[in-house]
């Protein structure tokens, strides 16, 4: 082993993971030194930490000291840090450009003795993302708009704040029908709040995330249904983190708001073009009676390259509205909203309305009716068709075998998770802190 040359094994060593590198080092003592070359571990330091060059040298060390310095604070994260720490910087990134107002609301990271102590406080544990996430930033400041979305339509308004982990503790659920659920964000004007499971009981999943709400048919008044919104606080805040920065949810006057839009949902008749988002309420929705609340939101541009004479004027609506039972409605009015916009090249109309409907999911589509304001040509313009689909709901326990639930892949959440991220740190940490503490000894591999 002594008479291989280094630079070979040094290009092997930059092939190997952490867990392998470590095992390579436990060999004999020339392997355990060449393990230790500090290139090897400023791609781990990329990797695991998402830590850059300014950063090591503000540090003032090597790229393995580094390492050992963060591994030390935060290795029972590693297998969550550079996810969430990413989507943190995408999403503060995006903030910063487009609602710079909102990164001052933000909180310094948690420490581990202050998580520690919400467990006692609360008498759970916390999911290791979540610990995580907030070892990074420790929810935002009790302020509007919220960092987890807002929606405004006519006299209705929410704004989800994402809750700093003493506040929630203090929300901590322990009554008949929300027991052991955590709460994540909550809105000041709805007093809406998401929440997260944190053990198996009341027929919710450990970990998963979900909009409460009440079943107003059941005899128990502690009964709850859920609107489920994620299989996990990771799944959870990193789709959102997602839809905001690709502008799935658009940002309109520093707030987002979380409309979806498929890219797909746009029709072009002449030099008009329709394009639609919609929004699940759940805080204006229920599973028992079924009644699910949508609004939508429609953009309606005429193309700038439109000649004067094309300007027009909408009349009126029409809407075909199909449900996921197959009943067929049809709808016709005036106007939009009470409403009639007139088009010129280059404008844009937009509108939000809603609907509701006791089928978990429905499509419309339609046409508007325009006439041209030079000569009052009546023609129509199309709609495109748009589905609108609520969220996947679970029943409460005592209701689950009575019933059919409308559930998603979601069901398919791993049981063990709480008890698998705890093996899994300790399995990596009991190998890691060979290399990374000591010198080399002899082990049998």
């Amino acid at each position: 082993m002594d008479l291989l040359p280094s630079d070979p094994l040094l290009h092997i060593f930059s092939f190997l993971d952490l867990k392998d590198l470590v095992h390579v080092s436990l060999a004999n003592r020339r392997l355990n030194a060449l393990s230790k070359h500090n290139p090897l571990w400023r791609s781990l330091c990329l990797k695991h930490w998402l830590l850059t060059d300014n950063e090591r040298l503000q540090k003032g060390l090597s790229w393995y000291d580094l390492f050992k310095e963060y591994y030390a604070d935060l290795g029972r994260y590693i297998q969550y840090y550079p996810v969430l720490k990413r989507a943190w910087e995408q999403l503060t990134g995006c903030l910063r450009q487009r609602c710079p107002r909102m990164i001052a609301s933000l909180k310094e990271g948690a420490t581990e003795a202050e998580l520690s102590n919400i467990e006692a406080q609360i008498g759970c544990h916390l999911p290791g993302d979540y610990r995580c996430s907030y070892r990074i930033h420790n929810g935002q400041k009790l302020v509007i708009p919220g960092l987890m979305g807002s929606m405004s339509l006519s006299n209705h308004y929410r704004s989800e704040v994402l809750l700093d982990m003493e506040t929630a503790a203090g929300g901590f659920q322990q009554r008949k029908g929300m027991r052991r659920c955590l709460p994540l964000t909550f809105c000041f004007h709805t007093g809406l709040s998401q929440y997260m499971a944190l053990e198996h009981t009341e027929g919710r999943r450990m970990f998963e995330t979900f909009y409460p709400c009440p079943d107003q048919t059941a005899q128990d008044p502690s009964a709850v249904d859920m609107f489920i919104t994620g299989s996990s606080f990771l799944e959870w805040f990193t789709t959102y983190v997602n839809n905001v920065v690709t502008g799935e949810y658009p940002i309109i006057r520093d707030q987002i708001f979380r409309y979806v839009h498929d890219k797909s949902c746009v029709t072009t008749t002449g030099d008009i073009s329709v394009s639609v988002s919609t929004s699940f309420l759940p805080e204006l929705s229920s599973v028992h009676p079924p009644h699910f609340f949508f609004t939508y939101r429609i953009r309606i541009q005429m193309s700038s390259s439109a000649p004067p004479e094309a300007a027009c004027q909408l009349d009126s609506r029409y809407w075909k509205i199909t449900t996921s039972d197959g009943n067929v409605e049809e709808v016709q009015g005036p106007g939009v909203v009470g409403e009639f916009p007139v088009m010129t090249p280059g404008k844009v109309h937009e509108y939000a309305s809603c609907t509701t409907f006791s089928t978990p999911s429905e499509y419309m589509e339609g046409h508007y009716t325009f006439h041209r304001l030079d000569n009052k040509e009546v023609f129509n313009v199309a709609i495109p068709r748009f589905q609108m689909v609520c969220p996947p709901f679970r029943e409460p326990v005592s209701q689950m075998n009575e019933s059919t639930n409308y559930t998603s892949s979601l069901d398919e959440h791993n049981d063990d998770g709480g008890d698998r991220d705890q093996d899994n740190y300790n399995n990596l940490r009991g190998i890691n802190m060979a290399v990374l503490e000591g010198e080399w000894c002899p082990r049998h591999i």
